[in-house]
């Protein structure tokens, strides 16, 4: 089987799973005790005023057939239109995707570059100074809830400090739109200033996702290399008296990845999707906090929105990753 048949049959199965998210958020959101149509029109409004909202946006039909009517649009594109903004979903999406992004790729990088060196080291100074405290560190970072260490990051950078600060995204006007990315956009307009502030801005969101994600990549590091560096060709390599560092990179690092390629492509995808509770204490208006906003407000159609978009988000995450695995190690294609 060769790459690229591979990587056809994780697009197949990928389909019936979105479609399946997509017909479980469906009903689960109609499941819940609330009127829309008497949300929507509000508390003075008469009986007949919420009947023509609720016939408006077609809640006086059956449930299979106002899912026969939401698949007929997600086929063509259309998303729906949002109840409470007035625009379609997709539009509200794409403008809010970016700053997710933004966000996501900036903690994963950083949790990624501190991770794999770190379990590197840990693993080949095995039960030494630097092995207990990463370890003792790796679990404090899978152990703290994100809320928590949110608000104690901004407590003491943000209040007691005043280093960064407390939300938002940017404090000064926003540079010229290129990628929808503050810093990239920054840099690219050369405008030191906007790069600035959107640096301190992205700073304690960042590290809020990076620290578990940090500790889960360690750890899986290490225990990669612990377990390669008892295979025999690490053996048989070091007894040809071959250079260390050409060992470590070259045939260790190599095999004890794999493991680490797939939980970042997870932590990837889980990060991109589901930022959700860090979002939304740091005002970031990406993805997040929109998808918060839309349940509190019952704004069923930018639900039904986001689920979509984090699933085919996180299904895109997950075939690069075993896109990746499959070029570091070929033997995933033949299993």
């Amino acid at each position: 089987m060769n790459v690229l048949n591979y990587v056809a049959q994780r697009v197949v199965t990928l389909i019936p799973t979105l479609i399946g998210l997509v017909i479980l958020t469906f009903f689960l959101s109609r499941v819940v005790p609330a009127d829309p149509a008497a949300l929507i029109a509000g508390e003075g409004a008469s009986r007949q005023q919420i009947e023509a909202l609720r016939q408006r946006y077609g809640f006086d039909q059956p449930l299979l057939t106002q899912l026969g009517i939401y698949l007929a649009q997600l086929a063509t594109g259309n998303l729906g239109t949002s109840i409470y903004t007035g625009r379609p979903v997709l539009t509200d999406l794409r403008e809010r995707f970016p700053a997710t992004l933004e966000l996501t790729l900036v903690s994963i990088a950083l949790a990624t570059l501190l991770g794999i060196p770190l379990g590197m080291f840990a693993a080949l100074k095995h039960n030494s100074w630097l092995d207990h405290s990463l370890r003792a560190c790796t679990t404090a970072g899978l152990a703290i809830t994100g809320f928590w260490l949110a608000i104690m990051l901004q407590l003491f950078f943000s209040m007691e400090l005043d280093l960064f600060p407390l939300g938002g995204r940017i404090g000064v006007p926003e540079p010229r739109a290129l990628t929808g990315f503050f810093l990239l956009d920054a840099l690219l307009s050369l405008n030191g200033t906007a790069f600035l502030s959107a640096l301190k801005h992205i700073t304690l969101p960042a590290l809020t996702l990076a620290y578990p994600a940090f500790a889960t990549i360690a750890r899986f590091t290490r225990s990669g290399v612990l377990d390669v560096m008892q295979r025999d060709f690490i053996l048989y390599e070091k007894a040809m008296g071959l250079p260390h560092l050409l060992i470590t990179f070259k045939y260790l690092l190599r095999n004890a990845l794999t493991s680490t390629v797939a939980q970042i492509g997870l932590l990837f995808g889980s990060l991109l999707a589901g930022a959700v509770v860090t979002e939304q204490v740091y005002d970031w208006p990406g993805l997040g906090l929109y998808a918060v906003e839309s349940i509190m407000k019952f704004d069923y159609q930018a639900t039904l929105g986001i689920t979509l978009w984090a699933g085919v988000a996180y299904g895109a995450v997950n075939l690069m990753v075993e896109l990746a695995q499959a070029i570091i190690d070929p033997r995933v294609v033949r299993r």
